[in-house]
């Protein structure tokens, strides 16, 4: 086993610029960390060095009225969840915590890595991505150059939009030293309709059909028997969100618009509702589970035969559960030396989605694609991106892809 790779203390933009400058000039990998909760997802690539941005912490900026903040990228996503809740705001694409999935407590992300993987739970569906929200950013790229993009408010791009480019780009573009956000509102209540016993296609249709509806619903969940502890049968989970007077008479209608009389019902006030959907959103019912983990994009309508294809195909699957009205598949498979990846991409395949393999152990990550193969001429765009940030691939080496 080879030693683990050195951490140095980065201070400053100025510090990491010259730390990467220095790498390219010795041919060395540079991997960045934070808080570190993010260290096991992606590929397994050992660096020559880690460089710790863990001291780029504090709110530079913060205007509730304008509704922008500004951080450095190592600021604690709790502390400005902590600031935000103070005025009655939130971070609306309702960031994942992989604490869950790594066996690890309290929720230790910090903004930067947030992000750097474009962590986005389930009102995703509604208020859109973590990368919807980046306002802009300061950054090192790969050739040791300080560049900053975009500002405080949404029209401010001229060029290319680099937000888009560096958020989901785990790094591999350029180090993130200070962030900007939009943030929103923080709703008055919520409360979640679970619709009970339906089988799995009957659940999925309703998820669907809600999201035609005008009721403002912002999380759309199905769960399978015993996945959420004391459920023991199907239930299709929908969130509502608002005013206390709104969220009442929404749900009214929503249950009147898409729920039989003999449906049994279940009522999720607010207190309940919170944890019923932060479960969904750290993909707790899967975590529990003692497998490899994968998470599936495919069109809603295409869910259950992408489920089923893997069942027919002989993969253990021991836990799943849809989000994103099954837009978003989460699955717990027996561990395998290669993941079962042959079989979770072929069924993916069949219906144009992408798989991403979350969790496993080094030796897997090391030698399977964690991340679903790119068609050629996408793979060369996303080849030619990064020479443009970093042509000497020092910045977070096989992280993404094992060629670069």
């Amino acid at each position: 086993m080879n030693p683990p790779a050195p951490i140095i203390e980065i201070h400053d933009a100025s510090d990491l610029a010259e730390a990467l400058s220095v790498a390219n000039a010795r041919g060395e990998t540079c991997g960045i960390t934070g808080a570190g909760s993010k260290k096991r997802l992606g590929r397994h690539a050992p660096a020559s060095k880690m460089l710790s941005i863990q001291s780029f912490t504090g709110v530079t900026l913060y205007e509730p009225e304008e509704l922008v903040l500004s951080a450095r990228a190592g600021t604690p996503l709790r502390e400005i969840e902590r600031l935000l809740e103070s005025h009655r705001q939130q971070l609306a694409f309702e960031p994942m915590n992989f604490g869950p999935i790594y066996g690890e407590t309290g929720h230790a992300a910090t903004l930067g890595g947030t992000i750097a993987v474009n962590a986005s739970g389930p009102r995703r569906i509604k208020a859109g991505a973590a990368r919807d929200h980046l306002l802009g950013f300061h950054a090192v790229t790969g050739r040791g150059d300080i560049v900053k993009s975009g500002g405080r408010v949404m029209k401010n791009v001229t060029g290319f939009d680099l937000s888009k480019l560096v958020c989901g780009s785990y790094g591999t573009l350029a180090a993130l030293t200070e962030v900007t956000v939009k943030v929103h509102p923080k709703p008055e209540t919520e409360q979640s309709i679970l619709v009970l016993g339906l089988d799995e296609a009957s659940s999925l249709a309703l998820l669907r059909r809600a999201t035609a509806t005008p009721f403002e619903v912002s999380g759309y969940a199905m769960t399978p028997p015993g996945v959420i502890p004391g459920l023991d049968v199907n239930a299709a989970a929908l969130r509502i969100e608002g005013p206390k007077i709104s969220v009442s008479a929404r749900r009214d209608q929503l249950l009147s618009a898409l729920v039989e009389p003999s449906n049994r019902i279940m009522n999720l006030q607010a207190e309940h509702s919170q944890k019923f959907w932060a479960a969904i959103r750290d993909a707790e019912p899967v975590a529990r589970q003692d497998g490899q983990i994968w998470r599936l994009s495919v069109a809603p309508s295409d869910a259950l035969t992408v489920v089923e294809a893997i069942r027919n195909c002989g993969a253990p699957l021991r836990a799943h559960y849809y989000d994103w009205a099954g837009g978003l598949i989460w699955l717990s498979l027996s561990p395998a030396p290669d993941a079962h990846a042959s079989l979770v991409r072929a069924a993916v395949d069949s219906v144009g989605g992408h798989a991403t393999l979350i969790r496993a152990d080094d030796a897997v990550r090391a030698h399977v694609e964690v991340f679903h193969p790119q068609p050629q001429a996408l793979a060369a765009l996303t080849k030619r991106v990064k020479v443009a940030f970093d042509p000497a691939h020092v910045l977070e080496r096989g992280r993404m892809r094992a060629e670069f």
